[in-house]
């Protein structure tokens, strides 16, 4: 394993775990050139399906742009990254499990807010809000009753 800091392609393994109930493997390790430590993951690389856009277009499935649009849904809120690592391999796992050759953005997107209202709410209702292409305030108010809490109605 190359380092990522110095290039150097001589790397020593300190610590391994399996880590998202037995599919990744997390390596800790340590550059014997610079001394600096980093990590790798490690996951059995399957088949996604082709993800197939509103317009008709296939394009391969992301799992940095997924990461990318939690991220953006979940900016500034009080959510770790190991969850959103979780949420995303609970999406890829709902994919793989399908066997589905493609997968619609639609069906994409109805998994990725299913698990952003586990995580955050106030996420859930920006990644709705820009998912559903909201046009008046009436479907806006109707996500927030969706998620409010039952005491408070």
């Amino acid at each position: 394993m190359r380092c990522p800091f110095c290039g150097h392609d001589d790397t020593q393994v300190l610590e391994t775990r399996v880590v998202d109930e037995g599919v990744t493997l997390r390596r800790r390790r340590r550059c014997s050139e610079c001394d600096k430590r980093f990590t790798t993951y490690e996951r059995v690389e399957l088949q996604m399906p082709m993800v197939v856009k509103k317009d008709g277009s296939r394009v391969d499935y992301s799992r940095d742009k997924l990461l990318s649009s939690m991220h953006l849904a979940l900016r500034k809120r009080p959510v770790s990254a190991d969850l959103v690592e979780e949420a995303i391999s609970r999406i890829e796992d709902k994919l793989i499990s399908s066997a589905a050759k493609e997968v619609g953005t639609e069906k994409l997107g109805e998994l990725v807010m299913r698990e952003l209202k586990k995580l955050d709410k106030i996420a859930y209702i920006r990644f709705a809000s820009v998912y559903r292409s909201f046009e008046d305030i009436d479907e806006f108010r109707d996500v927030l009753q969706e998620v409010e809490s039952p005491r408070r109605r």
